[in-house]
């Protein structure tokens, strides 16, 4: 079997690595992929938006399955163009990839269905958002409404952080279009634990829980990111959370997108806050996240390539999916400025001495034969271990072992 996954970051890398071990998958193409995937596929210079791009190439190359891993070309209706050329395709369609591309939709479907989330308000007048944060104080998030690439989320802890936010995000358009509308929500407080599933737009199957960092720097401080490292599972997540968690916020979920006309099927990415007064959603991703699958999908033992058409067929509750009873720590290596400006093409030495890691490629590129960083993500760092801890200790001891120029990641993934 042939497959073409689109993206080109540390998640597609993952895909393209666990797709591999499949027995049935003989050739897979990623576009437009990276370095490090292109020692695991063919890499097509198409861009991961360009849906045309990708469903003539589909056309030309006949793959039996397409895979459309980021959320750029999900929000703009890739799986539709897929289908609609009689092309299998895996990943929510454009109505129902709405559930990230918009968060004010995302907070209206969960206030429609009783599903528990923080209180928000939403505005496009940001005199109107101003007055509102002075009247609840902070601290108080601003989230700009569309996608941000993970950066349009700011936990304000003063006033005059919020405001600078929605002025930012409404009046300097820092965030393009996708801050023309921001999403005002009540502070929450506990542990943060993502759950990803794979969802058939009936049934679901959550994957074993995690937990992304978010902040540039150590102690969770810095800027946000799209994510500096993760970790599998929580140590908070426990069965009795996971069923509270299943009654009240994923089977409702689903239920209610297929209710709304817009049944989905794909991955589901579920971000929960632990509060005191029990679990609450503070987002839905449409897609796999990005670094969580890889943690995630190194713990895999079900071929994924079975798992995708059980998607795609709406048969998840007729397949078992086993995870190995361990753990995984992701720590992302990023460029020196990351999230901000950085420089590229800094050579990337050690790769060959890493021993008890797999290294995603995030932002690489081959020049000259070497690899050279092209992106602010980097490299993902990944151990598998019995405990969480000896995962942590081996993917550090990998990532001491790898250098470029002006490199830069957090000591303490896995550590709160």
């Amino acid at each position: 079997m042939k497959v073409l996954v689109i993206g080109g970051g540390g998640r597609e890398h993952a895909i393209v690595h666990t797709l591999k071990k499949s027995p049935k998958v003989d050739h897979i193409w990623c576009a437009p992929g990276n370095g490090g995937i292109a020692q695991e596929a063919e890499c097509v210079d198409i861009k991961a938006t360009d849906i045309d791009g990708v469903v003539a190439f589909a056309k030309a190359h006949q793959p039996d399955l397409v895979m459309v891993a980021p959320d750029d070309p999900l929000a703009l209706g890739m799986v539709d163009a897929l289908e609609e050329a009689g092309i299998r395709a895996f990943g929510p369609r454009k109505n129902a990839a709405i559930i990230e591309g918009s968060k004010s939709f995302a907070k209206e479907l969960m206030k429609k269905y009783n599903i528990p989330t923080a209180a928000y308000a939403v505005f496009e007048d940001s005199a109107q958002a101003i007055d509102y944060i002075r009247a609840q104080g902070a601290p108080i998030v601003v989230k700009a409404d569309g996608l941000a690439l993970g950066k349009g989320v700011t936990v304000a802890m003063t006033e005059e952080e919020a405001i600078a936010a929605v002025k930012d995000a409404i009046d300097g358009h820092a965030f393009g279009g996708a801050g023309a509308r921001v999403v005002i929500e009540e502070y929450l407080t506990g542990p943060e634990v993502s759950v990803l599933a794979f969802v058939d737009g009936k049934h679901l199957k959550t994957m074993p829980s995690a937990q992304d960092h978010k902040r540039a720097y150590d102690h969770d401080e810095g800027p946000n990111t799209g994510g500096m490292g993760a970790f599998s599972p929580s140590r908070y997540y426990t069965e009795n959370v996971a069923q509270t968690c299943m009654e009240t916020i994923f089977k409702p979920t689903v239920a209610a997108m297929a209710q709304e006309g817009r049944p989905f099927k794909g991955v589901l990415y579920f971000g929960l806050m632990l509060t005191p007064k029990g679990p609450r959603v503070i987002e839905y991703n449409a897609r796999f996240g990005d670094p969580e699958t890889q943690a995630v999908l190194s713990r895999l033992e079900t071929d994924l390539y079975d798992i995708f058409n059980a998607v795609i067929d709406e048969k998840l509750d007729q397949i078992e999916i086993k995870w190995a009873d361990n753990a995984a720590c992701c720590v992302c290596m990023a460029s020196g400025g990351y999230p901000k400006a950085y420089e590229k093409g800094k050579e990337i030495t050690g790769l060959d001495y890493v021993t008890d890691s797999f290294v995603f490629h995030a932002g690489t590129a081959v020049k000259d034969g070497k690899f050279v960083t092209s992106g602010g993500r980097v490299l993902g760092v990944t151990a598998t271990a019995k405990t969480l801890d000896e995962a942590i200790r081996k993917a550090y001891a990998d990532v001491h072992k790898i250098h470029f120029d002006k490199a830069h990641f957090r000591t303490d993934i896995g550590v709160k």
